[in-house]
């Protein structure tokens, strides 16, 4: 049993978040809670996972191949979701969220708004716009550091 806080940065417990989806126990309910599982797969290395969760569309010109190249190099270091927003008919929405990561010494900055649709009942991940804001992740002055210490970034993991 894990007793750390969520990998996606919600607050709760991997086991009262992402776990029981990542273990195909129960099924996201939100755009939310499907992108926070994905982001959660992505730290974890369950590339099943994340390319089980794409739209029928998408997974037919993807492999878990694709989706391991360059995953061992890459480490996770923090989600931020800024909005979510379900469409009335509750068959599509959309989350916008910044991901933080590292490759070698680098870190980066990812900023997407991501489309989903459902399929079948359930939350699919179709495709994401990127904002210019992403890439190489440069700190600003006030700015708390990535680890999650509620400490400023250039007093603790600089």
């Amino acid at each position: 049993m894990n007793l750390h806080l969520c990998f996606c940065h919600s607050g709760l417990r991997f086991e009262q978040c992402c776990e029981p989806y990542l273990q195909g126990l129960s099924y996201p309910d939100t755009p939310e809670q499907l992108m926070r599982s994905r982001y959660s797969a992505y730290v974890t290395s369950n590339y099943q996972y994340v390319l089980d969760t794409y739209t029928v569309n998408q997974r037919e010109s993807l492999t878990l191949e694709d989706l391991q190249q360059g995953g061992n190099e890459t480490q996770w270091l923090r989600l931020d979701v800024l909005s979510t927003l379900t469409r009335k008919d509750d068959l599509s929405g959309q989350v916008e969220f910044v991901a933080y990561y590292q490759v070698n010494d680098a870190k980066y900055k990812l900023h997407e708004r991501s489309t989903f649709y459902r399929e079948n009942n359930l939350w699919r991940y179709d495709s994401g716009t990127l904002f210019e804001d992403g890439g190489l992740y440069k700190p600003q002055r006030n700015d708390l550091c990535l680890c999650g210490s509620g400490k400023k970034y250039k007093k603790c993991c600089l």
